[in-house]
């Protein structure tokens, strides 16, 4: 295991080849840092932008024990990696961060509930569904209307279902295809916010002003930060992220998305053990983004300032909408982040614009 903090010229591994590994890669780069990108992907957007990536699926015995030579810290940029690829790199003495610990909560939307109640960072009452028996009683106790997710996988609004009526349950389940799933009350939340955390191997923590989210679709459209909240809501989500960095003995940058139910109510709608979309404001909002942040964690070194110097309106183009680029890259307060995808598919991500809205004092 290396000394930390690792020196410039040393090589992170970054399991995951997409938009988020891309400015990952780019944000090691600027430290001085070589990458190596593990994904199945031959011409994956971070592979084009790092000194080297290793073509294999994320569990491939070979490829894992290749990049764990390679890298003096590995790390993973979405949590659909499969937590036995981190488990067998630990074992086999390579650093890694965050540990497998985090990835298997995360995985599991029943293990992340129950996980996050444990540690102090309240969520919606749920119940456990296996059968359809299971889900008839969860909605009876929950109320109706209820939504019934997965337990492991779903993205961006897959995988999960309303449930407006107890005759629907059947159809919801069937639509789900059988699998394992959880069933959560609704959240009569006035907004959504979110905030992005870090914790270095020291235990110290640096987290960012709240952002206040829009979705369209299940889909994350904008991000405004720093959110308008009051002093006691900054203070509540700060106190709830720092839980869950210490109960997860967490190594890196963290997303928690939040319920905003108003007079200081805030619930934990789920976590991401990584980099997140409600983030990116903070590449012209911050002096140290969330990508930076994340490789100085697991690199060893200081957490940056997380102090925001602009406010931000985050916006993700998706599908075709990436054709505005000429008209949105001509713009003076607007920053446009492209994601170097080949196939512009509708709902897909693309890229993201950061609008200026004004400097903070």
């Amino acid at each position: 295991m290396p000394d930390l903090p690792l020196p410039p010229g040393s090589t992170l591994g970054i399991i995951g080849g997409g938009q988020l590994g891309r400015m990952l890669s780019q944000a090691a780069s600027r430290l001085g840092f070589d990458v190596v990108i593990l994904d199945p992907e031959a011409d994956s957007p971070a592979g084009r932008v790092s000194a080297r990536q290793i073509v294999a699926a994320y569990d491939d015995p070979k490829a894992l024990s290749a990049l764990g030579r390679a890298a003096d810290v590995v790390t993973f940029e979405f949590e659909n990696v499969p937590a036995e690829s981190i488990e067998r790199l630990a074992e086999a003495g390579a650093l890694v961060a965050p540990g497998p610990t985090a990835l298997r909560v995360s995985q599991d939307r029943v293990d992340e509930k129950t996980f996050l109640n444990a540690v102090g960072a309240p969520t919606v009452a749920f119940a456990v569904i296996d059968t359809l028996d299971d889900l008839v009683v969860g909605l009876t106790e929950l109320g109706l209307p209820a939504l019934l997710k997965t337990r492991r996988e779903g993205y961006d609004g897959k995988g999960q279902v309303w449930i407006h009526a107890i005759e629907d349950a059947p159809a919801a389940l069937e639509s789900l295809g059988g699998r394992p799933a959880i069933l959560e009350a609704k959240a009569t939340f006035v907004r959504e916010l979110s905030v992005i955390a870090a914790r270095d191997w020291d235990g110290h923590m640096a987290v960012y002003p709240l952002g206040e989210n829009r979705h369209e679709g299940g889909v994350l459209r904008t991000t405004l930060a720093p959110a308008a909240v009051d002093e006691k809501t900054q203070v509540r989500a700060r106190a709830i992220a720092e839980a869950i960095l210490d109960g997860l003995d967490y190594v890196g940058v963290l997303g928690v998305e939040l319920f905003d139910l108003g007079d200081d109510v805030l619930l934990v709608n789920e976590i991401a053990p990584r980099v997140h979309n409600t983030g990116h404001w903070t590449q012209d909002g911050c002096v140290c983004d969330q990508f930076e942040q994340h490789i100085r964690a697991v690199a060893g070194w200081p957490l940056g300032p997380t102090t925001a110097h602009a406010r931000i309106e985050m916006t993700n183009l998706l599908g075709d909408e990436i054709d505005q680029w000429r008209a949105l890259s001509a713009k003076a307060d607007e920053r446009l982040h492209l994601y170097g995808k080949a196939e512009a598919r509708p709902g897909r991500k693309m890229a993201h614009v950061n609008r200026v809205l004004g400097l903070l004092g």
